[in-house]
């Protein structure tokens, strides 16, 4: 779809702002299709944003839940066994003193609810490790799929080997065919001294099943069970602590006026955003949202089918990455998915994207604030 010819639902940048005056012309997401080189995929590996300044002493555990203090301490020890070794049996230096060899497995799984802080802690064993930045790889399960789609399996094995950790956020068993296949990965890696560390998600209000999903992602990958030691962390939603409940929708004209008032803002309408995501691998949707602001959309409807409900889960965990705001009118977060999708297969996905995505329209209210004074 092109942006420079706008459908009659499709927000017109060139019309103007509602009000009139000087404001900005937004951007718009339909407008943008980026390529990434497969070698940027690999290098651009690291926390994400929301994450660049996650260490292990801005974590803040729960009184309540001991299980998160527990979770610090035994990442912190993890981090200090990997140090900068040479991966796959590389040589040393005569004279360079051997690091101490790990005591534990070489791998760890962060096992519990939404918005426990899980991502915080992968993110801060990746700063913790002393290992350089570029034998550090952090980036999603999905991400990780797209990478070997990318380079190819050998070569995906042959780049990762040569790293010292890999953390993968997110961990998900919803597709055999990815979850064989990074499982086969994994195992690799292991064999060329690759330290492993994943995090995955528990329905909400069923914490209690969360050890099953630890025993599943253990099964799932067989030989490598007793390289990974699962991590429990109980708690509540911290994106829910003390919060508001998500504010409502707005009108049209209030989220089309606040585009164009905040610098750096995106434009689009809904139902073609969704057209276009299926235009553009999700491997790009992260630098699709590059440089953007803050997001503007009009007309949210229910998605229509599974495969767009996928689409807009990778594209709320990259806006959430960025800390990017998300302004709506239509229908409110929690009405995206059918309840045929929240009770089926990719449950776990659909309640992550509404959770993050009630975050960040949370974070939206202030730009509506602004333009209101």
């Amino acid at each position: 779809m092109s942006s420079s010819q706008p459908s009659s639902a499709q927000p017109d940048p060139t019309a103007g702002p509602p009000a009139g005056g000087d404001d900005a012309t937004p951007a718009a997401l339909t407008a943008r299709a980026p390529h990434v080189p497969a070698d940027l995929l690999v290098a651009e590996m690291v926390p994400p944003p929301r994450f660049q300044g996650a260490r292990f002493d801005t974590y803040l555990p729960d009184p309540k839940q001991p299980s998160q203090s527990e979770a610090v301490q035994v990442l912190s020890d993890f981090a200090d066994g990997i140090g900068d070794a040479p991966a796959g049996g590389g040589k040393r230096r005569w004279f360079a003193r051997k690091p101490a060899a790990p005591t534990g497995p070489r791998g760890v799984y962060l096992d519990g609810g939404y918005g426990v802080g899980k991502t915080h802690l992968l993110a801060s064993l990746w700063h913790a490790t002393s290992a350089p930045a570029e034998r550090k790889a952090f980036g999603t399960f999905v991400e990780l799929t797209n990478l070997v789609g990318a380079l190819g399996f050998q070569q995906t094995v042959r780049t990762l080997g040569e790293h010292r950790l890999l953390c993968i956020d997110e961990f998900e068993l919803d597709d055999p065919g990815d979850t064989v296949l990074v499982s086969t990965l994994l195992g690799k890696l292991v064999d060329a001294g690759v330290a492993l560390a994943a995090t995955s998600n528990t329905l909400p209000g069923k914490l209690g099943e969360g050890r099953f999903a630890a025993a599943d992602f253990l099964r799932e990958i067989q030989g490598l069970s007793a390289q990974f030691r699962p991590l429990r962390i109980d708690g509540e939603d911290y994106r829910h602590r003390g919060l508001p409940e998500a504010p409502a929708p707005y009108d049209d004209e209030t989220v089309t006026r606040t585009a164009y008032r905040t610098p750096g803002a995106s434009l689009d309408d809904f139902p073609s955003l969704l057209e276009h995501l299926s235009t553009v691998h999700p491997s790009r949707y992260g630098a699709m949202c590059d440089g953007i602001e803050a997001v503007c959309l009009t007309d949210v409807q229910a998605v229509p089918d599974q495969s767009t409900a996928l689409r807009l889960v990778v594209l709320a965990d990259r806006l959430y990455d960025r800390e990017v705001p998300v302004l709506t009118s239509g229908k409110a977060f929690d009405e995206l998915f059918s309840e045929e999708m929240l009770r089926g297969g990719y449950r776990k996905k659909y309640f992550r994207a509404i959770s993050r995505l009630t975050a960040l329209a949370r974070d939206a209210g202030a730009l509506v604030a602004e333009g209101s004074r």
